[in-house]
């Protein structure tokens, strides 16, 4: 528009500026059935809307990833050295070994070892609290975003940017908040570094815009121009504008670039190494079939945009069957969504509306552009579907939403109310599934059974329910479960392997054996199955497998204390004392806390007559475990057969149970009565502590009978 330079030069700047907002504003934003609100009003609107739809996962465990990204990850501990961090992956290793997945994110690590820090430990509220927090400030951010994306940048006489499309920004920014997709980002506690990635997108996106004013922004009337100057630019100035954006553009590209070198150099050039298993469709031998593999995981992505109904932890492992002929029908769904982003491209370009073509081009670049890491295109990815890397491709999304919505109340005004009641209704229906899914995700029991029904194919849902199940001491359903996982998927060793240690601990030791040898035959380098197998085979009496299936578990593995543990425990059995302390000597090595290898060194010189030098390993062990008392109890029984009996009386047993047996073995029997005594009064219901008592009562009585 224009306006005759007579009337500029007669209007105030107040009055200048709200004509022009007017005139400028989106013109369906009005159309949008929402009210206009002030905008703190406004963000803390969809900033409640976004607690509302989480907080109940504020108590929830650590769940399904947590347990490896922060329960097992030495990195957040105080005692780690903060540099490690900086070369170690996600997870905790190291970005140079074979096993890492490259996954670097160095300042969520950092959030999680401030998370410790604060609680004390590993206290789940405080970093579930820092999620549900972290997705309500962006929620509210992504007003300012939108009203960018939408009605461009604009500033009033105060140099504030000025919302040109409140109602429409508000809309897609109360989408954002309560779309059920986030759930995964939100709930899950290893979703942060989806939350901090888009905060810090929005946080560059908004500075980089804020960096355009200059003091003459669209509304500003600087002192030295007139109010018409505001609509006017000299052909200077333009030249000015290419050289900022030039300059701009420079300066991001080296940016990116210096970001990308550093990476490379802190991870190293080799890929993560991912197996068909994370990703099957990569591995597809024909090209065609596999482009329409991953366009089809395209078309599942975008449908979980569209219908978060159907959600899950995981998509691997059979989730989604592989599509091997082109005349599959679900080739209908990529065709269709292929149509729907050519028309939404189309209108993007094409369109005689020039706010309708910034508005939709904007939206689907905000829609792919975030998307385009995860699609196989540069790099293969070890997962099929996954909810969380749609957490910023979803403001894409929400902002289309939002426009359609506004488009459709411009064109059938009449039905405007209809309009009204299904926006409510479907922000209602967000919010209920929000709930409902974040609280699914607060147990892992809870998590992984909801899956079965989405998913009933995949074999690692069933694995998941399966270990659960056994962790809580159910193992004849997690048997069950197990199974399950491996008809599935017959090449699933570790289904296999948690299977044979349950049919291990049942007594069932040929299926274990069968289970495990068919595991290590599949993953020669499993390591934690040869192991397993060394036990299963040591139960059976097969001796020289067993140690062979140690040491194959132990040159997979070189730093492997369980292994040289149960190793001593084969070479004890075979009376091979001399390699049974070796043994267990590196077991103590590796982990100086072994608390079993320790315990069982004391024994074996205990039983074997070497009483002094079973006291110097008992004693270097209380050094390392002052506290445990099974040591306690071997030491002190050592002692007592060298007779050194005012040491073994030391503190390490005041009035425990084990120095009342003790007593009772040296024959110190009005000791061990008083320290029964003394132990049933601390604790009336101790195992076998009665019964020995009333055997000793026995035998005291019997000793004053046959007094003299």
């Amino acid at each position: 528009f224009s306006l005759p330079l007579s009337w500029c030069l007669h209007l105030s700047p107040s009055v200048l500026v709200r004509c022009i907002m007017a005139l400028s504003e989106v013109h369906w934003d009005h159309q949008i059935p929402l009210p206009k609100l002030a905008p703190v009003r406004a963000k803390l609107t969809v900033a409640l809307v976004a607690l509302l739809c989480f907080i109940n996962s504020y108590d929830g465990e650590f769940v399904f990833d947590d347990s490896e990204a922060i329960v097992n990850n030495k990195d957040l501990k105080p005692t780690t050295p903060l540099n490690n961090i900086w070369t170690n992956d996600f997870w905790g290793s190291n970005l140079s070994s074979n096993s890492s997945h490259k996954s670097y994110r160095p300042l969520t690590v950092l959030t999680f070892r401030l998370n410790y820090l604060l609680a004390g430990g590993l206290q789940p509220i405080g970093f579930h609290m820092l999620n549900i927090v972290l997705h309500a400030i962006i929620s509210a951010l992504m007003i300012d975003m939108f009203a960018i994306l939408i009605g461009g940048l604009a500033y009033d006489e105060k140099d504030k940017i000025v919302n040109l499309a409140p109602k429409t920004s508000l809309l897609a920014a109360l989408f954002f908040a309560a779309h059920p997709v986030h759930t995964e980002s939100v709930a899950g506690i290893v979703g942060r570094a989806d939350l901090l990635c888009a905060l810090f997108f929005q946080l560059s996106f908004l500075t980089y815009c804020k960096a355009f004013n200059t003091g003459r922004g669209l509304f500003t009337t600087p002192n030295n121009h007139s109010p018409c100057t505001v609509i006017l630019y000299s052909t200077k100035d333009c030249d000015v504008v290419r050289t900022g954006l030039l300059t701009r553009l420079a300066l991001m590209a080296l940016g990116g670039l210096a970001m990308l070198y550093a990476r490379w150099r802190i991870m190293g050039t080799g890929p993560p190494a991912f197996t068909e298993v994370d990703n099957p469709a990569s591995f597809a031998e024909n090209i065609f079939l596999r482009i329409v593999n991953y366009n089809y995981y395209y078309s599942l992505n975008a449908w979980l945009l569209l219908c978060p109904w159907w959600l899950c932890f995981d998509w691997s492992m059979g989730c989604v069957p592989l599509i091997k002929a082109a005349t599959d029908w679900r080739t209908a769904w990529l065709l269709l969504l292929w149509c729907v982003l050519i028309g939404l491209t189309s209108q993007a370009l094409c369109s005689q509306d020039s706010q309708r073509r910034r508005t939709l081009t904007l939206g689907l670049v905000l829609l792919v552009v975030p998307f385009l890491p995860a699609c196989n295109i540069f790099f293969r990815v070890g997962f099929v579907v996954a909810e969380r890397v749609l957490y910023l491709s979803s403001a894409g999304y929400c902002l289309l939403l939002a426009y359609s919505l506004g488009h459709c109340c411009c064109r059938w005004n009449k039905y405007k109310k209809l309009v009204c009641v299904a926006v409510l209704l479907l922000l209602c229906v967000y919010v209920a599934r929000c709930a409902l899914r974040s609280h699914q995700w607060r147990t892992e029991q809870s998590l992984f059974t909801s899956a079965l029904s989405v998913c009933p194919l995949n074999a690692k849902v069933h694995y998941n329910v399966g270990k659960n199940l056994a962790d809580r001491g159910n193992t004849t359903a997690a048997i069950r479960y197990y199974r399950e996982a491996v008809r599935l998927h017959p090449s699933y060793v570790h289904a296999m392997n948690n299977l044979g240690n349950i049919l291990k601990e049942r007594n069932e030791l040929v299926e274990a054996e069968q289970l495990l040898s068919k595991a290590v035959s599949i993953q020669p380098d499993f390591a934690a199955a040869w192991m397993n197998l060394g036990i299963v085979q040591n139960s059976l009496q097969k001796f020289e497998e067993a140690e062979l299936s140690y040491w194959n578990a132990i040159r997979f593995r070189k730093k492997y204390p369980d292994c040289y543990y149960n190793l001593g425990r084969l070479y004890a059995d075979q009376n091979r004392h001399l390699d049974a302390l070796n043994a267990w000597r590196n077991a103590t090595v590796l982990k100086p806390d072994h608390s079993l290898a320790w315990n069982n060194m004391v024994i074996l010189l205990d039983n074997t007559g070497n009483l002094g030098q079973a006291e110097l390993i008992g004693r270097e062990a209380l050094k390392l475990l002052p506290s445990d008392h099974t040591i306690m109890f071997s030491l002190a029984n050592v002692l007592g057969k060298l007779q050194k009996y005012k040491v073994s009386q030391h503190k390490h047993f005041p009035f425990f149970p084990p120095s009342a047996v003790l007593y009772h073995r040296w024959g110190k029997l009005e000791l061990a009565k008083k320290h029964y005594e003394l132990s049933l009064k601390l604790d009336p219901e101790a195992p076998g502590t009665r019964d020995n008592y009333n055997m000793l009562r026995r035998k005291l009585d019997q000793l004053q009978r046959s007094a003299p």
